[in-house]
């Protein structure tokens, strides 16, 4: 069994930064992929930041030069340095990865239980 587990979320002035992290653990063959989406009343999961996985990370436009994901593949986790919030950026922040749980398996997608980011004075 796979599990995703998030942490840094919290309450911040608008211009501050967050950091956020995420740890996958269990059985574990190989981690394909890993994201952070988020979403807010009403709207639909979105995308915010893919990768990097062999190449450049993706960011929606709206975080771009402000947000940054890296990886660390020895410890299964991920990292978003979130920097210059600002208040449309409150959303509940997910973890998203795409793992082989072992060497001929499928690859399958898995979430993190969310975590809250709150961009307020």
């Amino acid at each position: 069994q796979v599990q995703l587990v998030e942490s840094g979320g919290g309450l911040v002035q608008p211009g501050g930064s967050l950091r956020l992290s995420c740890a996958a653990s269990g059985s574990i063959f190989r981690i394909e992929g890993m994201n952070w989406y988020r979403q807010t009343p009403g709207k639909e999961r979105e995308l915010v930041a893919a990768g990097p996985s062999g190449g450049s990370a993706w960011y929606v436009s709206s975080v771009e030069g402000r947000f940054t994901i890296s990886r660390d593949n020895a410890k299964n986790t991920v990292h978003l340095q979130m920097n210059s919030l600002k208040a449309e950026d409150t959303a509940v922040y997910y973890c998203n990865a795409r793992i082989r749980i072992y060497a001929l398996s499928d690859v399958n997608e898995y979430w993190g239980q969310g975590t809250q980011v709150t961009v307020s004075s």
